[in-house]
């Protein structure tokens, strides 16, 4: 039987709106299995933003839990889930995310770095020369591309070697055919790897190469 590598639970997330509460998440249920490769798709403002934020431990749920690692997060104070997040996640934001005053080396190198890893430059060029940046060590983000900015992101994202990989429309700031030739990329790295990936989207054809898709609208799971 696969590991569960998260749990979420009756997940609802309500937050304050004008002069009363307005409900962003209801009962949101579901569980991903070690290796799966699931896509939650949904309009803008249908919560899937919210959603991989309380995922990730980044914000705690108004009712419900969120079960990662076998821990439920909201039981550990932000210290605790910065440390499980650095020990179980990656992640790929549609926005790059990446630090502007490092390189590309330097960006990739800072989760290793912050985790204590002796091997740090070594393994952080081993996964831009598997991204195809072994030229680029030393540019700016800047002097990237946007196609070479999510590059250094997936590097970074997989110099953990994450147990799960959070993707928040890593295509979403790409023209079409850079996007695609990222999420290539991010698929061949993924099964490489061996990671669990929960991709959020709009993009249909994205989700398609998913082997699950959990649908999202007016903060409900459908189906």
């Amino acid at each position: 039987m696969a590991e569960v590598v998260i749990d979420i639970a009756e997940l609802g997330k309500i937050v304050p709106s004008g002069e009363g509460t307005l409900t962003i998440l209801h009962e949101i249920s579901f569980a991903v299995t070690s290796g799966e490769a699931v896509a939650i798709v949904g309009a803008s403002g249908s919560g899937k933003s919210t959603l991989l934020g309380l995922m990730a431990g980044l914000d705690l749920p108004t009712s419900g839990s969120v079960r990662l690692g076998g821990q439920d997060l909201a039981l550990l104070d932000e210290d605790a889930r910065a440390g499980l997040r650095g020990r179980l996640l990656g992640f790929v934001f549609q926005s790059f995310q990446l630090l502007p005053a490092l390189t590309a080396l330097e960006n990739t190198m800072l989760p290793l770095e912050l985790a204590g890893r002796g091997d740090a430059r070594a393994t952080a060029e081993a996964m831009l020369a598997r991204v195809g940046l072994a030229e680029r060590l030393g540019h700016y983000p800047k002097h990237l591309s946007g196609g070479e900015q999510q590059r250094v992101a997936l590097a970074r994202a997989f110099a953990m070697s994450p147990q799960l990989l959070l993707a928040d429309e890593p295509t979403g700031n790409l023209d079409a055919t850079t996007g695609a030739q990222i999420i290539d990329l991010m698929f061949a790295m993924n099964s490489e790897a061996g990671t669990t990936l929960i991709l959020v989207t709009h993009d249909e054809a994205l989700a398609n190469r998913c082997g699950r898709t959990l649908r999202l609208s007016g903060g409900r799971l459908e189906g």
